[in-house]
């Protein structure tokens, strides 16, 4: 099978049902997740259900052919030029839409004359913000679609979807961004292209976006952010450590930065979630990347980063599965995840290897103080077969990527 011909089966799984309905569907990602692609994919099943490719016009802000495209007029008049002969249905679908300035006017009047429909992408999550979100109320939908999960990079190298310990190991290093799969398999040409693509998601997406002057500083702490992935921090922490640095910074300004850096999905915050006063708590919270690949890049794969490289494929697992996500506290015992989806909850541990009793017994009492009767998760690489202890499942981690939905 040619690596182009690759669906990405479970999101275009839940767009499809929105074809042809009267909501704008939004699809938003890291840069190089993929969106483009899909997009190409969506057009094919348009043509496959009929679609005439008259009745279809894609713009990609990233080609040059579509520079001229800079605001929403040049959008509107393009567009409606494309389609001025075609009386049915038109499809109009806008890749990295956030660089053309004002875009939602030209969308928002095109949804109203009532025979559109409507695919656009961007890579920045404040794609929807507040003004925008209120002149398109009610008439979009919105989907993040996330790098390749382990299951999807087994299937970009045409491999058994199977708990393949070698090709999770290459998981682990090189993280889950599809365009790998087109590049010759060798670590040096690997990262070096993924340093060049978190470079240009620095420079376009963040530090171009929102005027950052002291480029420096901004490089510090996103380094410090990429190296604690996994921990509890906070602004103060980052602050200290800056300071040791000889950098001197405004909680406001680190604030903004982290910010900025959810923004363009490099990275995503965890907030603490109290079990036991079931509460958020508003201070320590936990970062972690879009792809892991991005920090191996920057560090190189280092043995000792594993747990939280292990904590990181978890949590990105958790996400594509559309959960919303806490570190969980109850008492002074830690939870490493506690995910929500519409009536389900999970609680997980993970850890490397559960080596000792000692080890052991930390992991599971965590999860023995939470008495509700959801699914609670031991996950580590430990090769010992799937157990419940007490009502929690004892599980090999890999097997958890594969297995889980």
């Amino acid at each position: 099978m040619n690596k182009q011909n690759i669906e990405r089966k479970y999101y275009l799984n839940k767009i499809v049902p929105y074809f042809d309905k009267p909501v704008i569907k939004v699809i938003t990602g890291i840069r190089r997740s993929g969106k483009s692609y899909l997009m190409k994919q969506i057009i094919q099943l348009l043509q496959e259900r009929g679609v005439d490719e008259n009745q279809i016009v894609y713009i990609n802000k990233e080609l040059m052919k579509f520079d001229f495209i800079k605001t929403y007029k040049d959008l509107y008049d393009y567009a409606t030029a494309q389609f001025d002969s075609i009386t049915q249905k038109k499809y109009l679908l806008v890749d990295e839409i956030q660089n053309i300035a004002e875009w939602e006017k030209a969308i928002a009047s095109f949804f109203a004359e009532d025979n559109y429909d409507i695919f656009i992408t961007g890579s920045n999550s404040n794609l929807l913000s507040s003004e925008i979100a209120t002149l398109l109320s009610g008439r979009y939908i919105e989907f993040t679609l996330h790098t390749l999960s382990f299951e999807e990079f087994l299937q970009f190298k045409q491999l058994e979807i199977t708990p393949n310990e070698t090709e999770f190991y290459n998981y682990l290093k090189y993280g889950g961004f599809p365009v790998i799969h087109h590049l010759e398999d060798n670590e040096e040409f690997i990262f070096q292209y993924l340093n060049a693509l978190y470079n240009t998601i620095l420079l376009k997406d963040v530090i171009s976006r929102y005027k950052i002057r002291n480029i420096q500083l901004f490089e510090n702490l996103t380094k410090f952010v990429f190296d604690n992935i996994g921990s509890v921090f906070s602004g103060r922490s980052i602050s200290k450590y800056l300071k040791s640095q000889n950098i001197s910074v405004g909680l406001d300004t680190i604030q903004n930065y982290l910010q900025y850096l959810e923004n363009s999905f490099l990275i995503n915050k965890v907030k603490r979630y109290d079990l036991k006063g079931k509460k958020i708590l508003e201070i320590y919270e936990k970062y972690y990347l879009s792809d892991i690949g991005l920090k191996n890049a920057m560090y190189g794969y280092r043995e000792k980063d594993i747990a939280g490289l292990l904590e990181n494929l978890v949590f990105h697992k958790l996400k594509q599965l559309d959960f919303t996500v806490y570190i969980g506290k109850y008492d002074e015992y830690e939870v490493d995840f506690v995910a929500e989806k519409k009536d389900a909850k999970i609680y997980i541990q993970v850890c490397y290897l559960l080596s000792s009793q000692k080890t052991t017994e930390r992991e599971f009492n965590s999860l023995r103080k939470i008495s509700d009767n959801y699914p609670k998760y031991v996950l580590s690489l430990d090769k010992t077969p799937q157990t419940n202890n007490d009502g929690i499942i004892r599980m090999n981690l890999i097997d958890f990527l594969i297995n889980f939905n």
